[in-house]
């Protein structure tokens, strides 16, 4: 039996990656402020990884989705799934040639092509979405900061329209291409997958 609220709980979890980042910074600056030869950089240290932690879960948080939405996303041994009644699928990792981020009827997804031409919809705000961020950061050429950077721009897209759905500019917008692979998939058309 909790003595938060279920709203409180989930508010928490969402925060404890940055809040431990803080706490390691704290932990660090006091191990800082003790001086001398070995306490100051070993305290320097602690704050740089504090740091990092902290930017690392902030960047994750974008990736966190929500449990009430429709769909699953697991990964599991380089294999992407996501599990829905009608548009899931699965895509290897190592077969990825295009990452995207559209919109479709007002809400935000990852296109994902693969070799064989396939392609595969998920939505940013799927549950299970956050373990997207470490998958896609792993990609040659695309780092935590580049995923942030295209969440950030469609968004700023959207807030000068006025409404929710975004630019027509930013309607498909290709974040990351396999480098060096020569091999494609054929892109859908406007009515077909």
């Amino acid at each position: 039996m909790s003595f938060l609220r279920p709203e409180a709980l989930a508010l928490l979890r969402r925060w404890s990656g940055p809040a431990e980042g803080a706490a390691l910074v704290a932990l660090g600056l006091w191990i800082f402020s003790g001086g001398g030869w070995i306490l100051m950089p070993a305290g320097a240290l602690v704050v740089a990884a504090g740091l990092g932690w902290g930017l690392l879960a902030l960047r994750r948080m974008r990736f966190q989705g929500d449990p009430a939405a429709p769909g699953l996303v697991e990964i599991d041994e380089g294999r992407l799934s996501y599990l829905h009644p009608r548009m899931g699928g699965e895509i290897s990792l190592n077969d990825l040639t295009e990452l995207h981020l559209v919109s479709l009827r007002g809400r935000r997804a990852w296109r994902l092509g693969d070799l064989s031409g396939r392609w595969l919809l998920v939505p940013l705000d799927a549950a299970g979405a956050e373990a997207l961020f470490d998958a896609f950061a792993s990609l040659p050429g695309l780092g935590s900061a580049g995923l942030v950077a295209a969440l950030d721009e469609t968004q700023e897209g959207a807030a000068g329209q006025g409404g929710t759905l975004p630019a027509p500019a930013l309607r498909d917008r290709l974040v990351w291409a396999r480098p060096g692979r020569g091999l494609r998939p054929v892109r859908p058309g406007p009515g077909g997958n």
